[in-house]
């Protein structure tokens, strides 16, 4: 089995070979994937959470199965600011990577990670966290996403979904979630009512058939952080979400999970 990493601060991975077919979803600086077949520059990848589709070759490199396993292994930081600065050792230039990021084998002494056979320095951003409480700290990182547009599999501020955004959000709290709503639906502790609900646990909405189409993150007061157009707030009832906007229900409540 072969894997790459990717080195471009945002990666789209794509439904074909080429930059018009639609969007799977996107990877950032830092993730690990496995590399299926390469044509034409273009790599066949799945993701570590089961995404699969084609990412162009220049946006990553290739690593072997001994640092795959020392991803997996080591400790992985991720930048919690809306983005870092990072530096390749041996080059002048900095580049910028996105919230949400990961630095794979990272040492917090130093503020020194690997990627493959390549040691980077993390020159400014957020590689730890501050001690603060594992909500508030999801809830600022959703909110860091706040006015983003709504992008059918975005993760990163260029675009979100709202998988894409419980996800990142949970990401940035210290764990790791599924990319698509069955799956993050499929994790975690069901809660019976909307009154049992935390800020930071997650809400599934559906339609009538029982499917479900949309989730987002509780907050307090009776709101939500979720992607409608963009990532905003709304009023959340055990109908489900209120658009003040429009004075009207937008989506139906299914189900509510708790990850922490």
């Amino acid at each position: 089995m072969s894997f790459g990493i990717v080195t471009a601060s945002v990666a789209p991975v794509r439904e074909e070979r080429s930059k018009r077919s639609g969007l799977v979803t996107q990877l950032l600086f830092g993730e690990l994937f496995e590399e299926e077949e390469w044509r034409d520059g273009w790599v066949r990848v799945r993701t570590g959470d089961g995404c699969a589709g084609w990412l162009e070759g220049s946006a990553a490199c290739e690593v072997d199965d001994a640092y795959a396993s020392d991803y997996r292994e080591c400790r992985r930081e991720v930048v919690r600011e809306v983005f870092g600065l990072v530096r390749r050792e041996g080059d002048w230039a900095v580049r910028t990577v996105p919230v949400g990021s990961v630095l794979p084998c990272y040492d917090a002494a130093c503020g020194r990670f690997r990627m493959g056979g390549d040691f980077y320095a993390l020159v400014s951003g957020c590689g730890e966290d501050d001690g603060e409480d594992a909500r508030a700290t999801l809830a600022r990182g959703a909110f860091l996403y706040h006015n983003t547009p709504c992008v059918w599999g975005g993760r990163s501020l260029q675009g979100i979904d709202s998988p894409g955004l419980v996800q990142m959000a949970y990401r940035l709290a210290g764990v790791e979630l599924a990319r698509s709503i069955e799956g993050q639906a499929a994790q975690g502790e069901t809660l019976s009512f909307l009154e049992e609900a935390l800020p930071g646990d997650v809400a599934f909405f559906g339609d009538c058939g029982g499917g479900l189409t949309h989730a987002g993150i509780v907050w307090k007061e009776g709101h939500i952080v979720h992607v409608s157009g963009r990532v905003r707030v709304d009023r959340l009832d055990h109908n489900g979400i209120f658009n003040d906007e429009t004075r009207r229900y937008t989506h139906s409540l299914k189900l509510l999970k708790r990850y922490l």
